[in-house]
């Protein structure tokens, strides 16, 4: 039954594309970097990395940046009013992933491939080099007309997001981009497929990434309508 609704979920969000539309596509958006960035209210360490990454952010145009916000240092002062419970599980798997001993802050995650801190603007540097040498992903998203387009060949389940942020006068914040709600719109198994933007309500990111925060496949900014 769980499948069955999940299924339900993706055919109402995709629109397979017949196979005489199934043409190469004219032009392609190129994936930028996905860094993710987990702060905290209560971290000392963090407005040096929010500052790092604003300055990353505003001399490049091949990342896009995403703040989770943490709450397991709450105990130290006052409650995250940004923290989510998404953030910490997405965190933990990266641990996982990178084999650490623990989750910290401010750590930033480079597409899923690379970590480091987030503080020390070299070591960012040096991590995005290491990530624009990674074979180039199979999957890729395509902006055509009014409709998003993501085609590939995939070996493994992939998972698709559509990751909320605040933006411009929207965010309040010293933060780049935190993120504020994040919605799974289901499974891809390979092929072409048509996203419809109206998924996104506000400023989102659209994430294809292997299934249990794995390896970030494609990543696209999405503007709401």
């Amino acid at each position: 039954m769980k499948h069955a609704r999940l299924l339900v979920l993706v055919v109402s969000l995709f629109v397979a594309l017949p196979a005489a539309a199934r043409q190469p596509m004219s032009v392609a958006d190129t994936s930028p970097v996905l860094v993710e960035l987990f702060a905290s209210h209560n971290c000392r360490a963090c407005p040096k990395a929010h500052r790092t990454l604003a300055e990353v952010d505003s001399q490049r145009d091949d990342v896009l940046i995403l703040t989770w916000s943490v709450d397991y240092w709450d105990y130290l002062g006052e409650k995250d009013p940004m923290a989510m419970s998404e953030s910490k599980d997405r965190q933990r798997a990266y641990v996982d992933r990178f084999r650490l001993r623990g989750p910290y802050t401010p750590q930033t995650v480079y597409n899923g491939v690379e970590q480091c801190p987030g503080n020390k603007l070299p070591q960012v540097e040096s991590a995005l080099e290491r990530t624009n040498r990674v074979a180039p992903s199979p999957a890729h998203l395509t902006r055509k007309g009014g409709k998003i387009e993501l085609t590939g060949n995939v070996k493994e389940l992939t998972d698709i997001f559509v990751i909320d942020y605040l933006d411009g006068d929207a965010n309040p914040t010293d933060m780049v981009h935190p993120v504020t709600h994040v919605t799974s719109i289901g499974p891809w198994l390979g092929g072409r497929v048509e996203i419809d933007p109206s998924v996104c309500k506000s400023t989102c990111a659209l994430v294809v990434q292997e299934a249990g925060f794995g390896r970030v496949l494609a990543a696209m900014d999405m503007p709401a309508r």
